[in-house]
């Protein structure tokens, strides 16, 4: 066994806030209170996870209370980074929200090594004009991230690649995620040429009204188009009844339903790209310009051009940051 390879929670220890007692090992502690559904979403099992863990006071130390980060997939078990105290750690649950683990090892090495920067990977699919296809939800914070990284290499390659701003067919941050979606999905129907101008000021600072006013947004033509597209999709109606959440517990967001359903979409942010998800890591406007590179047929010239190296932070405003597997999911 590698020993770099063994993953232990030691900021618990170190931070004296440590998940206590039988949850310090693997024994397969069973999570009595998770979902009984029968397909609960990742994020759903994540969040009772959490909450029975906190629920039962004597698996933490010194009053400390846990906090979900993310949740990503992780062969047939899920991961979550959590926030306990100060510090972050990963813990495992089982998809079906049946058993939690305090950490992992892992096993074997990785059959597969990343590709190196700029060289494609041999399941790459190429065109002469690439599609790049970004899902996400407007709020979420890993999708701003994402966003982030998006726009230089949309600036760079828009005369080359087709690219495009999608959504997750539902939300996790409130009614104001689904106004925001739809406001985005309209700007980019009837105004596209003003869309990447309005999207750059969103992810700024989230203020929409002065994106709006920045961008000369038609509000009039904007407003049709918000009415319209709710009432064609029930967007509106489906979030005041609850019986029509996800799970029971999130909103539905119908409007490109289709393409979820057709590539498979399971959370914010996910890529696409010539009809294939892929994974950015890290989510740099370099890697990004790099992934899509390396979907041409023929490489253009602008793909000499070097963009930023640095991950944008997740959420709202400027700045780097290193979290770059995160997703709303």
């Amino acid at each position: 066994m590698n020993i770099n390879k063994i993953l232990i929670p030691v900021s618990i220890i170190i931070a004296g806030i440590a998940i206590a007692g039988a949850l310090v090992y693997i024994n397969q502690e069973k999570v009595s209170e998770l979902s009984s559904e029968e397909s609960p979403s990742f994020q759903a099992v994540a969040e009772k996870a959490i909450d029975y863990i906190n629920k039962n006071k004597d698996t933490l130390t010194n009053g400390a209370t846990a906090s979900l980060i993310s949740v990503t997939e992780e062969g047939d078990i899920l991961k979550m980074r959590l926030m306990v105290g100060d510090q972050e750690f990963d813990s495992y649950v089982t998809k079906d929200g049946k058993f939690l683990f305090p950490g992992g090892y892992v096993l074997e090495e990785e059959s597969l090594e990343e590709p190196a920067a700029g060289e494609a990977n041999s399941e790459t699919v190429k065109e002469d004009v690439p599609d790049v296809k970004l899902f996400v939800m407007s709020y979420c914070p890993y999708g701003l991230q994402a966003q982030k990284m998006f726009l230089p290499v949309y600036d760079l390659l828009k005369d080359k690649v087709n690219m495009g701003v999608y959504f997750v067919d539902y939300i996790m941050h409130e009614k104001q995620e689904i106004d925001e979606n739809l406001r985005q999905y309209c700007i980019q129907k009837e105004q596209k040429g003003k869309y990447y101008d309005y999207l750059s000021c969103f992810v700024a600072d989230g203020d929409f009204e002065k994106c709006l006013s920045q961008t000369n947004i038609d509000k009039t033509n904007l407003t049709a188009c918000v009415s319209n597209t709710d009432q064609e999709y029930s967007i509106t109606s489906q979030y005041n009844d609850k019986n029509t959440w996800l799970n029971g517990t999130y909103p539905k967001f119908g409007v490109q339903a289709g393409l979820n359903d057709k590539y498979g979409v399971q959370g914010s942010p996910t890529v696409v790209i010539n009809d294939k998800i892929v994974n950015i890591n890290p989510r740099s406007p370099e890697k990004f310009k790099e992934v899509v590179c390396q979907s041409f047929n023929s490489l253009p010239e602008e793909c000499s051009q070097a963009l930023s190296s640095e991950s944008p932070s997740p959420g709202f405003g400027g700045g780097t940051g290193s979290g770059s597997s995160g997703q709303c999911q």
